[in-house]
């Protein structure tokens, strides 16, 4: 089986621009697996691309087919954002190596769901200061910003992401990406190793 490769980190450590560097490269040759969300789209995101965005309507249905892998639920500043992964085709069982970002809650519940031989993680991490930095210059160029939920999400990264809770999920490499160059070498040297 095609192993996934798991990109996650707190907001704003650069998970987005590496996932498209990522996928570029021939030396690892990765097939994107997106998720899903009921958050409200960005300016500038593309449905398909970043997530597929769907409704509490939308989720209701793949929730009662039974094919959602690992989900999780935020209460917001505007309401109850969902964020899921489904297993309607994107996963397949060929050698093809997949690519996905998530949360490390949602990485172990992907790594109950598919097994840990199959799941390869990579942890991105980065200065808070300039994270929270990154964070705010994103959410000015919204049209309609949402600095209440950044903060939240800020907040939040440092007790979902604390020592304890990546030794648990089995993290015993994290990727400093604070030179995307040289950040972006070591993941596709620590895939063409491991994966």
């Amino acid at each position: 089986m095609g192993k996934i490769v798991y990109l996650m980190g707190k907001s704003s450590t650069g998970k987005d621009t590496l996932y498209k560097e990522l996928l570029k490269q021939d030396q690892v040759r990765l097939k994107p697996v997106i998720s899903y969300t009921t958050r409200p789209i960005r300016d500038g995101e593309r449905d398909g691309v970043e997530y597929f965005f769907t409704d509490e309507a939308g989720y209701r249905e793949f929730a009662d087919k039974g094919i959602i892998v690992e989900e999780r639920s935020y209460a917001t500043f505007h309401g109850r954002w969902r964020y899921f992964t489904v297993d309607e085709g994107q996963f397949n069982s060929s050698a093809e190596r997949c690519l996905m970002i998530g949360t490390l809650e949602s990485y172990v519940r992907m790594k109950e769901y598919f097994g840990a031989d199959r799941m390869l993680p990579v942890m991105v991490e980065l200065d808070d200061g300039v994270r929270l930095q990154r964070a705010l210059d994103r959410e000015k160029l919204q049209e309609n910003p949402r600095y209440e939920e950044m903060c939240r999400r800020f907040l939040a990264d440092s007790e979902d992401f604390k020592e304890s809770n990546m030794r648990q999920a089995g993290i015993d490499r994290v990727f400093r990406n604070d030179d995307l160059p040289r950040c972006l070498s070591e993941i596709i040297d620590y895939i063409a190793q491991c994966g």
